[in-house]
């Protein structure tokens, strides 16, 4: 695929900390790429580097293999963490506003309001002020902001924080959308699932440093179908002694198991079944977090506490 952003050993530092730390990833033209890693990792300020909202203090930021010139951030439609909009306008007199900024003028943008305002569920709401939508229709008209003047290149940081599930399916289906239509994407997550389902590329940082980087499906290849997830009834906690068994995890309902190298799947199947009722099991592909635990080598506490800040 043809490279659209590329970054090369970029790093900052503030007050002596590094923030980035000499972080260099290609992402692809018309890909979905995502910068995941939990809270503090560098991914607000490797996004801030690419809007060139602050300097790396070395390495460089190149678009389509050049320095971004004074035009770039027309081409961007970016979403930052910290969200603001003018209280006062009307929905419609903000996205004019917005999409102006971006050299986008009123007579291309007004035909595209009402569609925009349709899809999000904001179309009754038009001529309304900002200040009288809740927290997360205001969330929704600044992703309508990001996207109104056809950018390129979208990057949305923290994207999925504070939206119910019905609102985040809403949004992901636009960005499929946006990606049939050729537009690159990026966006920086600590939720791990939503990465999985929407990347087509990632790159984990923590701590200010890449730990993994690639194609979704080459990552997960490179650790195995290591996973084993049986439905049972009954007590499977006696499973953590097979031969085999690196770690068992508890559900409800079901047991996962991650597998030694040479463990026998089909005699630990039979072992379990010998001591309760199994109704399904699946092999299983290593999680998105699971990887992550593993080469980051973090506390998985950490990453749950991330990842329950945002539901």
């Amino acid at each position: 695929m043809q490279e659209f952003l590329r970054l090369e050993n970029i790093r900052k530092t503030y007050d002596g900390k590094v923030a980035v730390d000499d972080l260099s990833l290609a992402v692809p033209r018309g890909a979905i790429y995502g910068i995941i890693g939990p809270n503090g990792a560098g991914k607000t300020t490797t996004i801030r580097m690419i809007m060139d909202i602050i300097a790396p203090d070395s390495g460089n930021v190149l678009v389509e293999g050049h320095r971004a010139d004074g035009n770039f951030r027309n081409r961007v439609g970016y979403l930052p963490e910290e969200r603001g909009l003018y209280k006062k306008m009307t929905l419609e007199e903000v996205l004019i506003f917005f999409a102006a900024i971006k050299g986008f003028d009123k007579p291309k943008t007004v035909p595209l309001i009402d569609g925009w305002l349709e899809k999000m569920s904001l179309l009754d709401y038009k001529n309304k002020k900002v200040e009288e939508l809740s927290k997360g229709m205001q969330q929704k008209l600044q992703f309508i902001t990001t996207m109104i003047h056809r950018p390129d290149l979208i990057i949305l940081d923290e994207l999925f924080s504070g939206l119910d599930p019905i609102n985040i399916e809403l949004i992901k289906g636009i960005l499929l959308e946006e990606k049939r239509r050729g537009t690159t994407i990026l966006f920086s997550t600590h939720v791990m699932e939503q990465a999985e389902k929407l990347c087509d590329f990632i790159c984990l940082i923590n701590r200010g440093k890449k730990v993994l980087d690639g194609k979704m499906s080459d990552v997960k290849a490179q650790f195995g179908t290591n996973s084993l997830q049986v439905d049972i009834e009954g007590d499977g906690a006696f499973a953590e002694d097979l031969p085999g068994i690196a770690k068992l995890t508890e559900f409800n309902n079901y047991i996962e198991l991650k597998l030694t190298p040479d463990a026998d799947t089909q005699e630990i199947l039979r072992r379990i079944a010998e001591r309760v009722t199994v109704r399904r099991f699946e092999i299983m592909e290593p999680s998105l977090y699971d990887i992550f635990i593993e080469v980051a080598q973090i506390d998985p506490d950490e990453l749950k506490m991330d990842e329950a800040d945002n539901v």
